[in-house]
């Protein structure tokens, strides 16, 4: 062969070989989905609204310094930019290396820059960490805390006047002068079982309390929680695999029906001294603060007080001086109430703002300081999902609201005074879900909008006309990535499953989708009050999986059942009181019948089931309580018991098991194990903090009792998420994908 024939040849092969290798754009692989980085979006990252919102300040990578960040000021009408921190700015003396800025926050007067940096995971958000302040007009870059331990301090705020800095150090509270950084230490008591400023792990996971300490407006004071976790039995977590012989992790953990910690509040001088505990009544330990912040004074703190069963919340004022309280508000409901947000105080603090449900319906309020008057502000059949702003000078106040489609969130306002109708101002040709931060005077907002198989996207808009005046976040890398992906017919329906209940849910079918064939379904499921599946919103990493199964020929469906936290009234949400796994099981179950009966594509005999959390407790339900329907199931972290859950959230929903100990038993799928029929795969994090391990062991044991075949898969001292590790998340979906393929086989019949 001639030599030159030959080493083309070798070239030719070598290049069709390497075009070979390239992936389809079109179709998803488990690499590409967890492996790369096609698919990740980018967010906006923490943005400041300057002074009147002529202007904001966002971090950008720098151009001249290396892994730096510098603090860029936009003009909002002209959309000019200026480097207003430059990230040589934050290289610390001696060192070549900038800070790495997570979050920064501006002191009153815009001359102090506060930044927080090396920060550690705490359960399940980074609030440990290191704050340094960078001095404007000198340049200096001084690290807080004195001789502090690296990423030991929380939630770090300036003082009114920007002269000092408190924080949160080892659950003791501190203040440090910024002139001369002298330290005052304001409590002396912190421990393990005694917490300051921050709270232990059920309050953190279920009440969504982390920052536990509020500067008075006057800069005079600082309010506080305390929590006592003496008495609150540790659940002991055993790390394996990080040493040669086990290290023992203890974790504060109320189970349901057991001792919690004991909460309350206390008044301390920002100078030092005494602290004044609030006389809250009741016994702190049946009862949660589950709110607290200063009443529009810096006199007075306001507080919202649970019940331990969570059906009573209590607004109360108290008295800094006197430790004397009040209750100006009592909220009840027959099944458990939603804590407010922090209130929102108008007219000088003599109204505050209100969500509730009292009509029916969830709603805003005004509320007179003393309670004597409560007006609606909101009105109609429909729910608020929260609010966003308020305008008061302008008189409005603006909300999150889809009152014709449960599954999308928009942008409305309605007047403060309750006069006039409600007007919605994201425009209608942006359906899906949007979310947003709006400027002070609500001239402006950054809205992040995102749907069904459609990456979020960030715009600057005018308000109230909703006009775009530019993007900020694009995302159009991914937005192109998924837009070349083969994917079939995508739908959002609705299904009748009696009684005049109609659940709402979305389907994914295959890219070559023959209707005349049969195709095998996997319901995606939660079931459980704390969230929806069906939402008209970016999927993120779980739609692109769903994807890739109908690329290999699988109809991907998921329902949301009644008691899940869609805005469809009280009465949606809250029909589930003490029938959690019970109703939702019902629900599930007679939508899958309805769609098997309404779609002849859908192939009865191939019918799977998968979910996570909550949602894989509803996939033991659905494999034990209906073996009829569903063949395969994939239940990953899933709560097998009830009472193994925590006090906040279970007692919440099913009240105390002392006193309903048959409801608790009723609505645990272990109760039900040894009626599994079809194939069970079970995936448990060894080291979750939050559904522990011992849910799946039990299960195993009933399984085995009940002589039930399944497969387990356990992930050595991973928490909830089973992320942590290199590989750990590809791995997962790795075998589900093929747990799903050998049990459940693809493609149309």
């Amino acid at each position: 062969m001639n030599r030159r024939f030959f080493l083309l040849v070798i070239i030719i092969a070598g290049v069709s070989h390497a075009f070979a290798q390239q992936p389809d754009p079109a179709i998803l692989t488990l690499s590409r989905i967890y492996s790369s980085k096609e698919f990740v979006s980018q967010t906006l990252g923490p943005v400041r609204w300057l002074g009147d919102a002529g202007g904001y300040t966002r971090l950008e990578p720098s151009a001249t310094v290396k892994e730096g960040q510098d603090i860029v000021r936009y003009d909002v009408a002209t959309g000019r930019r200026e480097v207003l921190v430059a990230a040589d700015r934050f290289i610390p003396k001696g060192s070549s290396t900038p800070l790495a800025i997570e979050n920064y926050y501006w002191s009153s007067n815009k001359t102090l820059l506060l930044v927080y940096t090396n920060s550690q995971r705490v359960w399940r958000q980074n609030t440990r960490g290191d704050y340094w302040i960078l001095n404007l007009s000198s340049g200096s870059l001084t690290r807080l805390g004195g001789d502090a331990k690296p990423s030991t301090m929380m939630f770090a705020k300036f003082s009114p006047d920007g002269t000092r800095v408190g924080y949160v150090r080892e659950n003791n509270l501190y203040v440090e002068s910024l002139a001369d950084n002298r330290i005052t230490r304001l409590t002396d008591d912190g421990s393990r079982t005694i917490i300051n400023g921050t709270f232990d792990w059920v309050y953190e996971e279920e009440l969504d309390l982390r920052d536990g300490w509020r500067w008075s407006p006057d800069g005079n004071h600082i309010a506080y929680w305390q929590l006592d976790a003496a008495g609150v039995r540790d659940f002991t977590l055993i790390n394996n695999t990080d040493s040669l012989y086990p290290k023992i992790i203890p974790v504060q953990y109320p189970k349901a029906g057991e001792q919690n910690s004991a909460s309350r509040i206390g008044i301390v001088g920002a100078g030092g001294g005494a602290t004044r505990w609030l006389e809250v009544p009741g016994d702190p330990r049946n009862h949660y603060i589950a709110r607290m912040d200063w009443a529009a004074s810096s006199d007075e703190v306001a507080l919202q007080q649970l019940n331990r069963l969570q059906n009573t919340n209590l607004v109360m004022l108290g008295d800094i001086r006197t430790g004397a309280v009040k209750t100006i508000l009592t909220e009840k409901d027959d099944a458990w109430v939603d804590v407010d947000s922090d209130l929102e105080w108008l007219d000088g603090g003599k109204r505050f703002l209100w969500m509730s449900e009292r009509d029916g319906w969830r709603h805003a309020y005004s509320v007179a300081r003393d309670g004597t008057s409560i007006k609606l502000i909101t009105t109609g059949a429909f729910d608020l999902t929260n609010i966003e702003s308020v305008d008061e000078s302008g008189g409005w106040l603006y909300y999150r609201a889809s009152p014709e489609n449960a599954t999308q969130r928009y942008l409305y306002r309605a007047a403060l005074d309750g006069s006039g109708k409600q007007e919605r101002l994201t425009p209608a040709s942006q359906p899906g879900t949007h979310t947003y931060n709006i400027s002070p005077g609500a001239k402006f907002a950054f809205d992040t909008y995102s749907a069904f198989g459609k990456p979020p996207q960030t715009d600057l808009v005018s308000l109230p006309g909703h006009a775009t005046l530019r993007t900020m976040v694009a995302n159009a890398a991914v937005i192109e990535n998924v837009s070349k992906l083969k994917r079939g017919p995508r739908e959002f329906f609705r299904v009748d499953i009696g009684g005049g209940i109609e659940l709402d849910g979305w389907m994914i079918k295959p890219p070559d989708f023959d209707p005349s064939k049969k195709y095998p379904v996997l319901f995606h499921v939660y079931g459980e009050p704390a969230g929806q599946t069906v939402l008209d919103s970016w999927g993120s990493t779980n739609y692109l999986w769903h994807v890739m199964l109908s690329q290999q020929g699988y109809i991907v469906m998921s329902v949301d059942n009644r008691g899940t936290p869609a805005p469809r009234g009280r009465k949606w949400r809250k029909v589930v009181y003490r029938q959690i796994g019970v109703l939702a099981s019902q629900e599930q179950a007679a939508a899958a019948k309805a769609i098997i009966d309404r779609w002849k594509f859908v192939d009865a005999a191939r019918i799977g089931i998968w979910g996570w959390s909550g949602g894989g407790s509803m996939t033991l339900n659905m494999m034990f309580r209906h073996p009829e329907i569903y063949k395969t199931g994939m239940s990953v972290a899933p709560v097998s018991n009830q009472r193994y859950y925590d006090t906040i959230y279970q007692e919440r929903y099913m009240g105390l098991p002392q006193q309903n100990a048959e409801d608790y038993k009723r609505g645990s799928p272990i109760t039900f194990a040894d009626k599994l029929q079809g194939s069970l795969l079970l995936v448990h994090g060894t080291g979750d903090d939050n559904v522990h391990y011992q849910n799946t062991e039990a299960l195993i044991n009933a399984l085995v009792a009940a002589n039930k075949p399944f497969t387990l898969m356990s992930y050595p001292n991973r928490t909830h998420s089973i992320s942590e590790g290199p590989n750990t998340t590809r791995h997962l979906f790795e075998l589900l994908t093929r747990y799903l393929h050998e049990n459940l086989p693809a493609g149309p019949r």
